[in-house]
């Protein structure tokens, strides 16, 4: 499940099956997506029929809990992107250099060994992760606060991000590639009828995924 937006007023909230590659249920919206759209969705799904084995999401605060009767696999690409927003891709701390290169790794490991190395990078720079600077206001506050966040966010993330590992064989995939993918082709689609009115948008977007339905 994920959103896609065109401009600040408009965009679509899709749910896919990850096995079929069908899109089950879908919203358009005209402002950020919220916890309670996907809860919608999921009900609606649910009211219908539907067997639901895992949510596979990029995490929208608070979306977690509110589903927390189904097992949650956090998007690993989107923990890549956390990570690099807060450390940028070319980071110049050693430290930040490290993670930065074993968060990449992720997608290519099982949970044990990303684990083992994650271990020992933190056992490495404990000390570096606690130091404190005295700021002009008189308050002592960390000195790598966007290093502290990266890792914080995978240490906080990491059990939801092998729950894929936990569901072998029954298709649950490690990220949200799969509806990121079909909503790049999407916009493809539509930037070359720019210009055109909401509603067609709208026509075009749902017709896009009926396609994508008769195809799987």
């Amino acid at each position: 499940m994920d959103a896609t937006y065109w401009g600040w007023n408009f965009g679509v909230i899709a749910i896919k099956d990850s096995i079929k590659g069908h899109v089950v249920w879908s919203k358009f919206i005209n402002r950020k997506e919220r916890v309670e759209d996907y809860v919608e969705g999921v009900e609606w799904l649910e009211k219908n029929g539907f067997e639901i084995v895992c949510i596979v999401s990029d995490g929208l605060r608070g979306l977690r809990e509110r589903l927390s009767r189904y097992p949650f696999q956090y998007c690993q690409f989107h923990q890549i992107k956390t990570v690099k927003h807060w450390l940028t891709s070319r980071p110049k701390l050693p430290a930040s250099r490290e993670l930065l290169e074993l968060t990449y790794f992720m997608v290519h490991t099982d949970r044990a060994s990303f684990e083992g190395l994650f271990g020992e990078w933190e056992s490495k720079w404990t000390a570096f992760l606690k130091e404190r600077a005295l700021y002009t206001d008189g308050k002592m506050r960390y000195t790598h606060k966007n290093l502290r966040s990266a890792y914080l966010s995978i240490k906080r993330n990491m059990r939801f991000l092998w729950t894929f590992e936990e569901m072998y064989g029954s298709g649950v995939p490690n990220t949200n590639n799969g509806i990121e993918s079909m909503f790049t082709d999407l916009k493809s689609i539509l930037r070359l009828h720019k210009g055109i009115s909401k509603n067609s948008r709208k026509t075009m977007i749902l017709e896009h995924f009926s396609r994508l339905n008769a195809d799987g």
